[in-house]
């Protein structure tokens, strides 16, 4: 399986990437790039490049690239993994891959500063089980906390604000009564919580598999699955081009999807073969890879819950306009 890390230059330019992506306007930059090449309907293999992360979440790309998926579908895919998901979205729209994975409220602030993404492929979704989710907040067992209405008023670690996790939580602490007005949330490392937890620097902590269940098999109670409250169908993630690609690149774009559409299915058909293939990509620790919850997969992007989440984005004040998640579509 050939894959390659993202250079930490284009890491640490991701942030200037993207402020001139969203000032140029000209597009230049989604152009196809060197990376891909041929075409899959004259039999010959295209080249593509897709930034990915090393996560839990991407398992269904990894399974079907190592059952042969992508190649059965004419595309020869290295799979790049990126050091951060900041590092993703300036990537695609600067030509270095041709597709990327993302958590769906990033891409949500990226189409609100005017960035012309397309969606191409569901990512995971939530399980819809308030009780066995990818993703909750935790806290000590004498916390206090036992609702997410105990949230208001309180330090709550995230590991990136304004994003996903401070949008969702703060949902369910509104709809749980409580005034998410009135969170703190911190910013740092799932792999940092656990201490800044035990240490009393935070009162809460919002993780995801599989530091849900190191936090879990350390004492953490759960407070709120958040994903699961807030709609148990969300669809977490996505995979996504530039809307120039897409429209220069057709049967690429086409064969990727099909290809992520057969990848996502036999994932959510095989859990065990999903759950296996985290050890060639991630050192997530045996036990705890056995034992942790895997997000559901599904071929089918979920239009009603994108637009859910844009809308929350505008009610918390990630974007500052009103985003149609139609336009992210095909």
């Amino acid at each position: 399986m050939r894959t390659r890390r993202l250079p930490l230059t284009l890491a640490l330019a991701g942030a200037l990437m993207l402020t001139a992506a969203c000032g140029g306007g000209s597009g230049d930059g989604a152009s196809p790039s060197a990376g891909a090449s041929g075409s899959g309907a004259s039999g010959e293999m295209t080249s593509i490049k897709v930034g990915v992360l090393p996560i839990v979440d991407t398992a269904a790309i990894w399974l079907g690239k190592d059952k042969g998926i992508f190649e059965q579908h004419g595309l020869d895919v290295t799979l790049e993994v990126a050091q951060g998901g900041a590092a993703v979205v300036p990537a695609v729209v600067a030509g270095e891959y041709q597709f990327g994975f993302s958590n769906v409220t990033s891409l949500i602030v990226a189409a609100s500063k005017g960035l012309p993404l397309q969606i191409v492929a569901p990512g995971n979704f939530s399980t819809g089980d308030t009780k066995a989710d990818i993703g909750a907040v935790v806290t000590k067992s004498d916390s206090g906390i036992t609702s997410p209405a105990d949230l208001a008023g309180k330090t709550v670690a995230v590991n990136t604000l304004n994003n996903i996790g401070t949008v969702t939580v703060s949902e369910v602490v509104e709809q749980a009564g409580g005034d998410p007005s009135t969170i703190k949330f911190v910013e740092m490392g799932f792999p940092d919580m656990p201490a800044a937890l035990s240490s009393g620097r935070v009162d809460a902590a919002w993780v995801l598999e599989p530091f849900l269940t190191i936090a879990k098999n350390q004492g953490a109670t759960v407070v709120t699955s958040n994903f699961a409250e807030v709609d148990p169908k969300m669809q977490i993630a996505a995979y996504f081009t530039t809307k120039q690609y897409a429209q220069t690149e057709p049967d690429t774009t086409k064969a990727f999807t099909d290809a992520m559409t057969e990848s996502l299915d036999y994932a959510e058909a095989h859990p065990d073969e999903a759950r296996a293939i985290l050890s060639t990509y991630t050192e997530i620790d045996p036990e705890v890879q056995k034992a942790m919850t895997m997000p559901k997969f599904s071929s089918q992007t979920n239009t009603d819950s994108l637009q859910q989440m844009a809308d929350l984005a505008l009610k918390y004040k990630v974007v500052d306009k009103k985003v149609d998640t139609a336009e992210l579509l095909p």
